[in-house]
């Protein structure tokens, strides 16, 4: 080997050294970066970071920007507690909006349930919850969702199995939706899932297919009792209050045309037995008395009368009883 080739060989060794180097420094510069970035996280506004250390809990952030260990000694695992979570049975939502889409699987499993008047019916319902403890609902139960799932399924079951298919349907919903609040809250606590829930809501209860038609024809014929029942009411709220009142008016009439008539007769009578005593004081004078009364009342109805002599050859008015002049026919016979 001669001297030029022993020196090219040196060259390539010098120039490989510094490409090792090169990449020594880039590896570490790389290597802090990544430790570096990994020194930081953000946590959203509904959101608490629970930071563990080789797997095990340390502390809980809130939202913002915070400092961990490098990677692979602390991680962070983000808990939404101020969203609101649901979770559906007997359904699923594929899409919600407008046009929300449904899943058309059969969830039949999870929604028939008995009721305790031994009949089916097809419960759909959702329940809405938050993460009240982030470090009870990650490390105190295994599968909290899970959990979750089977506690609402089991007292959904236990509070439609009290009460008859009547009330399941129509008028009993809300009082079922709070029963089943309560004993799951409950649950939840004493298995410290760290679970708040919000509101349990019966989405559809139906009773299953095989027995809808006879299931709706019986609801069809209990509206049309209601039906008749309230039209009943309604005619008989119309009628017996109106004969109640013209019951009274009568009686009220009767009594009032008692009352008068009796009046009217202890006056007569009153009158009567003043005028006999005043006959018997005066009888001539009073007898005239009631003569001329007598006819004051009998000329005052009978209207004009002219009196005429037969042999008269001219009409002289003798009586004007109402005040005005005779109007006098130029002749006339006899009397009128």
């Amino acid at each position: 080997m001669d001297f030029k080739e022993i020196k090219l060989d040196r060259g390539w060794l010098d120039r490989l050294g510094g490409l090792r180097a090169r990449a020594s420094r880039l590896a570490a510069l790389l290597a802090a970066l990544i430790l570096l970035f990994s020194s930081w996280f953000t946590v959203g506004p509904e959101e608490v970071g629970v930071v563990l250390r080789f797997g095990a809990y340390t502390r809980k952030v809130e939202s913002g920007l915070h400092f961990k260990l490098p990677y692979g000694v602390e991680s962070v695992i983000k808990v939404p507690v101020e969203r609101q979570l649901k979770e559906e049975f007997g359904f699923r939502t594929l899409k919600a909006g407008v046009n929300t889409e449904y899943s058309a699987e059969d969830f039949t499993e999870e929604s028939l349930m008995m009721t305790g008047d031994l009949n089916l019916a097809d419960v759909e319902w959702i329940i809405q919850y938050r993460v009240a403890d982030p470090y009870k609902y990650l490390f105190r139960v295994r599968e909290p969702g899970a959990t979750l799932r089977d506690m609402t399924e089991a007292s959904m079951a236990r509070v439609v199995g009290d009460r008859s298919v009547n009330e399941v349907l129509t008028v009993g919903r809300q009082e079922i939706c709070l029963a089943v609040e309560e004993e799951l809250q409950v649950l939840c606590t004493q298995y410290e899932t760290g679970i708040k829930i919000e509101q349990v809501v019966l989405q559809d209860v139906n009773p299953p297919d095989p027995v809808k038609p006879a299931f709706n024809a019986v609801n069809e014929a209990q509206q049309e009792r209601e039906k008749l029942i309230n039209e009943a009411r309604s005619e008989y709220n119309r009628v017996i209050p109106r004969a109640a009142g013209e019951a009274d008016q009568t009686v009220q009439q009767a009594e009032g045309y008692a009352t008068d008539r009796v009046n009217r007769s202890l006056g007569e009578a009153a009158r009567f037995s003043s005028l006999y005593a005043e006959y018997q004081r005066a009888p001539e004078v009073t007898r005239t008395r009631l003569y001329l009364e007598g006819m004051k009342d009998v000329l005052a109805k009978s209207g004009r009368k002219v009196v005429l002599d037969e042999d008269a050859k001219g009409l002289l008015p003798l009586m004007l009883f109402d005040g005005r002049a005779a109007e006098l026919p130029a002749a006339t016979g006899g009397a009128k």
